[in-house]
C-alpha cells in the first residue's frame, strides 16, 4: 500500500479533469478544458494595432502585461455583435503565450466525463471547422467543445508574439 501524499500539482490536476468552461455566442454553447484559463475579465479597454487580421481586436494591459485579443465570433466566421455588459474575455494560455479571447457570456463550468464526448464529425470544408474537434453531452444540452491549440496558425501566433510590447 503506497502512503505516499499526492503533490499539490497532482491533486490540483484531478480536480480539474473533465472540467470545461463553458460560454455562448448567439445561442450556441461552446466549451474548453478549463486547464487552459488564467482568469476572466470584464471587457477592458482594448488597444487596436492597424494592419493585424480582423478577428485579432488589438491588446489589453493587464498588470504591466500586453496580451492579444481575439474576437472569437469573428474567428468562427459570424458576425460582429457589438459588444454588451455580459461581453467578457477569457484570458487563456496557449504554448505558454498568453491569449484573451472575447465571448458574448461566460456559463458555467462544468464536468463531462470522457464517455460523454463524441468526436465532431467532418462537417463541410468550414474554415471554423477545424476549430470544432468534439461535442459533450451535459443533461439534455450539448456544448460543442472547442481546440484551443487550433485557434491559431503558426504563422498567426508567430505574428502575435511580435506585436508591439508582448
Amino acid at each position: 500500500m503506497n502512503t505516499t501524499p499526492k503533490s499539490w500539482e497532482s491533486i490540483e490536476e484531478d480536480t480539474m479533469k473533465d472540467l470545461y468552461l463553458c460560454f455562448s455566442l448567439d445561442e450556441r454553447f461552446y466549451a474548453f478544458e478549463v486547464r487552459y484559463l488564467t482568469e476572466i475579465l470584464a471587457l477592458p479597454a482594448i488597444t487596436t494595432i492597424p494592419g493585424t487580421a480582423p478577428f485579432l481586436k488589438g491588446v489589453i494591459n493587464i498588470r504591466g502585461k500586453i496580451i492579444p485579443i481575439m474576437d472569437v465570433r469573428l474567428r468562427f466566421d459570424m458576425p460582429f455583435l457589438p459588444y454588451h455588459e455580459r461581453t467578457c474575455v477569457l484570458l487563456v494560455e496557449l504554448d505558454g503565450n498568453p491569449l484573451g479571447l472575447v465571448v458574448d457570456k461566460v456559463n458555467d463550468v462544468v464536468k463531462i466525463p470522457p464517455e460523454n464526448i463524441d468526436l465532431a464529425p467532418k462537417i463541410g470544408e468550414s474554415k471554423s471547422s477545424r476549430f470544432i474537434y468534439a461535442t459533450g453531452r451535459v443533461g439534455d444540452t450539448v456544448k460543442i467543445l472547442i481546440n484551443l491549440d487550433r485557434l491559431l496558425t503558426q504563422e498567426e501566433n508567430l505574428m502575435l508574439q511580435e506585436l508591439p510590447g508582448t
